[in-house]
């Protein structure tokens, strides 16, 4: 009995360190995604922008090509879509565009440098109806103390809507106050139409 009472004194011990010891997660501010900027013609490195995705019921729809945050009314120009902790590209049965994605083995975002030439998953819809892309479903890890999203160190190579290429890595899944639902990604976008996502 009294193994038992040390048991469970050390196993409270522990989770009060875990609460204390728990740092906070990186908030980003979410970006000015309002104005599209210039579609590039070549190589544009090191953009990060952060996505208002906290609306459970919506699709937070991103061009990656321009920085832009595409109007629900346009169902072809956007790259990516957010909601909440799920992410999907605009290409599949049911999406205009033809996006695919693929989760490389490589960890370092700088050393990927040629997009590959198959490999990519569509969304599709699940059997409970939603629409999901089976690639990007375990883009975190999940804190079971902290019931905390930390984005995994996965880098993706996406085939965009319109055919183009562009490498992303999630950095946070949240605001300003450990706020869920502003993902904030960093990317490296191809605008000359060739798979180079390096120098």
């Amino acid at each position: 009995m009294w193994l038992a009472g040390i048991l469970f004194l050390l196993m409270i011990g522990v989770l009060l360190a875990r609460s204390v010891l728990q740092e906070e997660p990186a908030g980003y501010s979410l970006s000015d995604l309002i104005r599209p900027q210039p579609e590039p013609e070549s190589l544009v490195s090191g953009r990060v922008v952060t996505v208002d995705a906290r609306d459970p019921d919506g699709w937070a729809r991103l061009d990656l090509s321009r920085s832009f945050q595409v109007p629900d009314a346009d169902v072809l120009s956007w790259d990516l879509g957010f909601r909440r902790f799920r992410i999907v590209v605009n290409g599949g049965r049911g999406f205009r565009g033809k996006a695919g994605v693929v989760a490389l083995r490589e960890r370092d975002f700088e050393k990927v440098s040629l997009a590959p030439l198959d490999g990519y998953t569509a969304s599709s819809v699940s059997a409970g109806g939603d629409t999901i892309n089976a690639e990007l479903e375990d883009w975190y890890d999940y804190g079971f103390f902290s019931h905390l999203l930390k984005p995994r160190r996965t880098v993706f190579v996406l085939r965009t809507s319109e055919g183009e290429y562009a490498k992303f890595r999630i950095l946070s899944y949240y605001c300003p106050g450990a706020e869920p639902g502003c993902l904030t990604l960093e990317y490296d976008y191809q605008g000359d139409g060739s798979r180079q996502l390096g120098r």
